[in-house]
């Protein structure tokens, strides 16, 4: 076993499943185990079912801490979920005080955004970055910031809701209520939307693409058919890619990062998505910083949550 106090848990909690896992001081994961969470009828019984799988993975090993990833509104300095999403009860949740009684060890909460962004710095893409932004694409747009090798949390935790600038002053009404939000015109759902609407209007091989998947078209066969060279779908690409080029040079212009992360299911389209978002974010962009990032897709996947929230406990 290695020096004293030199393992911690991640506990990534999210709508349907508890995933947790014991890592050591490089992010390896040594143990890890899942739990549903669908089934679970109060706060109560969600803190339980937390401790539970902590105890499980722990074993004999000598924790340092315990970091958990928390979706919604997440004051990490007083450790209270303000406003949860997708479970039941999940609000005003004092979460690392009931942890901390119950574990009798050290816990740290943060939003899940922010854990994301911190395990892609600490073992991920942005290792050996000073200043990392992440970016997730997905059903909407989520982002954590790395700042000078800190990661920014705001006076209340909720710094880095970058899905939620405004980029223009149209699209869909946002979840905010606002219209022009980053992640109403460049999310995995915003995609879907645009590839929609022109596959009503005009023959495209997304449609049949999303037909023999037995779904409604989204950002998987948008990219599928412009790889194929449907002429629709390359009409819609330039134009997706065109917005979250839009909001990575206001993340270039306001945060200088020296590296850009890209997670999410919508970062799975590879060169398809990160060769124009590149050229045209640099196009953007005044002349000074044009060579001064990269923009780059996540590394850890579905580990993304509980690595980065163990690793917090090394902030």
């Amino acid at each position: 076993m290695e020096n004293e106090m030199s393992y911690v848990v991640g506990v990534d909690l999210g709508g349907t499943k508890i995933a947790t896992a014991l890592h050591d001081q490089k992010g390896t994961v040594i143990h890890r185990v899942q739990y549903q969470t669908t089934t679970l009828k109060s706060a109560e019984e969600v803190i339980n079912c937390l401790v539970n799988s902590v105890n499980e993975v722990r074993g004999d090993y000598p924790i340092a801490g315990v970091g958990v990833a928390s979706p919604g509104a997440v004051d990490t300095e007083k450790g209270l979920i303000l406003k949860g999403t997708n479970l039941p009860e999940w609000s005003n949740i004092p979460l690392q005080q009931e942890m901390e009684s119950k574990l009798k060890l050290p816990v740290k909460v943060v939003n899940d955004a922010n854990a994301a962004a911190w395990g892609e710095y600490y073992a991920g893409a942005g290792k050996d970055s000073k200043t990392m932004v992440y970016v997730t694409l997905s059903t909407g747009i989520g982002s954590g910031i790395v700042l000078d090798g800190k990661l920014l949390l705001g006076s209340n935790g909720f710094a880095g809701e970058l899905g939620h600038t405004v980029i223009g002053q149209e699209g869909a009404i946002c979840s905010c209520g606002q219209v022009g939000c980053w992640e109403v015109l460049a999310s995995g759902t915003a995609m879907a939307r645009f590839a929609t609407v022109a596959a009503a209007k005009n023959f495209t091989l997304m449609t049949e693409l999303a037909k023999q998947d037995g779904t409604p078209i989204g950002a998987k066969h948008l990219f599928e058919a412009n790889r194929q060279g449907d002429m629709i779908a390359s009409e819609v690409v330039d134009k997706v890619t065109d917005y979250v080029a839009l909001g990575l040079k206001n993340i270039v212009h306001t945060f200088n990062p020296d590296c850009i992360v890209i997670g999410g299911g919508v970062s799975l389209a590879g060169d398809d998505l990160f060769r124009p978002v590149l050229k045209k974010t640099r196009n953007l962009v005044m002349e000074p910083y044009r060579e001064t990032f990269r923009i780059v897709p996540a590394l850890l996947g579905d580990d993304v949550g509980v690595i980065g929230a163990a690793t917090l406990c090394y902030a």
